[in-house]
């Protein structure tokens, strides 16, 4: 079970799969956005061009309705509805746009990043290769430890003096 969860672990944290999710929750985010403005505004304006008051000017009507007497529905029409695949193209244009935009936009971020990231790494490598051998040896060499100063000197000696004075008084 452990194993199973590290791999899934190993899988979520991917670039990809989360690439993937952020993309999913913007897009159908943005298309909820697209979707109303091409139904309340571009799709009404589509319409409106060749003038029909009553119905969608983009319709073909291929059968009437068919009523009783009472008023009542019998058979459905049977509408072509031009309009509302044009909404639809519209609504896959605009969200496609704005999407390839931002994923546009993500990798110039990104790779202007690793662009940062290249640079540094050679300026850290022409700095050392500009260095003697031994000088780079050496910053890779830990570093002395620093000399005792006069009080850590003087306790030392109070330290060994109490040591052999413990000794001798033990001894006896």
């Amino acid at each position: 079970m452990k194993k199973l969860l590290k791999e899934f672990k190993a899988f979520i944290n991917k670039g990809s799969v989360m690439d993937l999710a952020v993309g999913m929750i913007i897009g159908s985010a943005f298309t909820a956005i697209v979707t109303a403005l091409v139904q309340n505004i571009l799709t009404p304006l589509i319409n409106w061009i060749p003038g029909s008051s009553e119905t969608g000017a983009l319709q073909t009507v291929l059968r009437e309705a068919v009523t009783d007497d009472a008023g009542n529905v019998i058979t459905e029409a049977l509408i072509l509805d031009w309009g509302a695949v044009i909404s639809a193209i519209v609504t896959f244009l605009c969200t496609a746009i704005v999407l390839f935009l931002i994923v546009k936009a993500f990798n110039k971020i990104k790779e202007s990043g690793e662009k940062v990231k290249e640079a540094a790494a050679k300026k850290i490598t022409s700095e050392n290769a500009e260095q003697p051998t031994e000088q780079v040896e050496a910053a890779a060499a830990p570093a002395p430890a620093p000399e005792p100063s006069q009080t850590e000197i003087l306790l030392k000696e109070i330290l060994e003096v109490l040591k052999t004075k413990e000794n001798d008084s033990e001894s006896k």
